[in-house]
């Protein structure tokens, strides 16, 4: 993997105004998977923006989440691009226990929900087209439900996959089954495979292995973000029937990961990592999306993604191609900076516990307080404005173009947003979950394989 430590170009470092802060720690590992929402780091790199905080960071692609959260936890990665699930779970102590924290969110929207061809050819007589014949967006769960019932009838389980249990993949797929009316399964302390009273069986397979896995027929679909949905299409094996986007607008995704400890032990050095972040994403949507070109010849490179450069465009340019020939505008469907998305907001992180908490991984009700105490010990706005500062102060970034006076909470998302059209309020999280029609409420609890409470 390249390195940064690089004699012609250290110079640059010592003109950093950060190098008068006394940076704990230069060196620094951090770790990514092959995904195109990784593209903050890449560029804060190939663009310099590391170096000019004066810090020498190398890359390392990780083989898997887990294998990237032992990394960040063990102390072989200082940091690393992560599920936002990630440490909540971690801090809350589902699966492995450590208090990680994101000082910063690294992108909106970026997934999609796959199936197979011949899944696609059953649903698409349940799916209404439009004035040019094409299906009609945004296609619901319930035009699989047939197919899941009828794959059922022929003692057939009906397996889709995602990439981790508490990754945003999982939840949007049972979120998008959930609003079609089927059972996605549930967890209990002692069942972790989520699949407790699924009509549908999710199960985990790593980001660059689910065309593959569709292909083998292993799974009829599957959830996961770029370039793994367009890939399905280039390679003719399967349809991308939504995007995350269409399913909840402007969704948080992934976050940058690091420990608490190191945080507290380096917080200069996480104040020149978040500035170098920041500013990447600004990059990658400045003009309109300008960059977005160069940035698909960064990550197509072998070290990064690897994917060819014109699958990575696919939804990295502002388009988004669906059934082979049905491609489509969607210039939000990747988005780095604007709408305020690197500011870690506590509500995104009360989500994500809402669905932990829907689906059996809380396996015990919770009070409001609960979820806003466990947001604000993993987000961290107040590391992200400090390097926003910073940056303003520096004549790097524009003051506008940040949320000074939040409260950490995104005003309640409407119903329109999102695909059931049932909002989201983060400061109210047990009404929100009571709202749901499908999914844990209350005070209710996993036993077994039966609902109680």
């Amino acid at each position: 993997m390249k390195n940064l430590l690089l004699a012609l170009t250290a110079t640059t470092a010592l003109s950093s105004p950060l190098l008068a802060q006394d940076l704990e720690k230069d060196e620094l590992t951090f770790g990514f998977i092959k995904l195109t929402d990784m593209a903050p780091l890449a560029v804060a790199y190939e663009q310099g923006y590391f170096l000019d905080e004066g810090l020498f960071v190398t890359l390392e692609a990780q083989a898997n989440w887990k294998v990237l959260l032992d990394g960040v936890i063990g102390g072989q990665l200082d940091g690393a691009h992560m599920l936002a699930g990630q440490p909540l779970a971690a801090t809350i102590g589902y699966g492995t226990e450590a208090h990680i924290i994101t000082p910063f969110s690294m992108d909106l929207n970026g997934n999609g929900i796959t199936v197979s061809n011949a899944v696609w050819e059953e649903m698409k007589p349940n799916i209404p087209t439009n004035a040019d014949g094409l299906p009609q967006h945004p296609i619901s769960a319930s035009a699989l439900a047939p197919v899941v019932e009828k794959y059922r009838s022929e003692g057939k389980p009906f397996n889709m996959g995602m990439v981790f249990p508490v990754s945003t993949h999982n939840y949007e797929l049972r979120y998008w089954l959930a609003a079609g009316g089927l059972e996605p399964g549930y967890y209990s302390p002692e069942n972790v495979t989520g699949q407790i009273g699924a009509e549908v069986l999710l199960s985990v397979t790593p980001p660059p292995q689910m065309p593959a896995t569709l292909e083998a027929g292993t799974i009829y679909g599957y959830c996961v973000g770029e370039p793994w949905n367009q890939a399905a299409v280039f390679k003719g094996i399967g349809v991308p029937v939504i995007t995350d986007y269409e399913l909840w607008k402007n969704n948080p995704e992934k976050v940058f990961g690091i420990t608490a400890e190191f945080a507290e032990e380096n917080p200069n050095t996480t104040k020149a990592v978040v500035k170098a972040l920041i500013r990447a994403a600004m990059w990658l949507d400045e003009n309109d999306n300008a960059n977005r070109m160069e940035a698909v010849q960064m990550l197509s490179q072998p070290e990064y993604v690897g994917a060819d450069a014109e699958v990575i465009a696919n939804s990295m340019t502002g388009t988004f191609e669906y059934e082979k020939g049905d491609k489509r505008e969607v210039p939000d469907f990747n988005v780095f900076f604007r709408y305020n998305a690197t500011y870690p907001f506590y509500s995104d992180a009360v989500w994500y516990l809402t669905q932990m908490r829907r689906w059996g991984q809380i396996p015990e009700a919770k009070p409001d307080a609960w979820y806003d105490e466990i947001a604000r010990s993993v987000y961290k706005p107040e590391i992200y404005l400090e390097a926003a500062r910073a940056l303003v102060d520096e004549g790097l970034a524009d003051e506008a173009d940040f949320p000074w006076d939040s409260d950490g909470y995104k005003d309640a998302t409407p119903a329109e947003d999102v695909i059931d059209g049932i909002p989201y309020d983060g400061k109210q999280p047990n009404a929100y979950l009571e709202s749901l029609p499908i999914g844990l409420k209350g005070e209710q609890k996993v036993i077994g394989n039966e609902i109680q409470g």
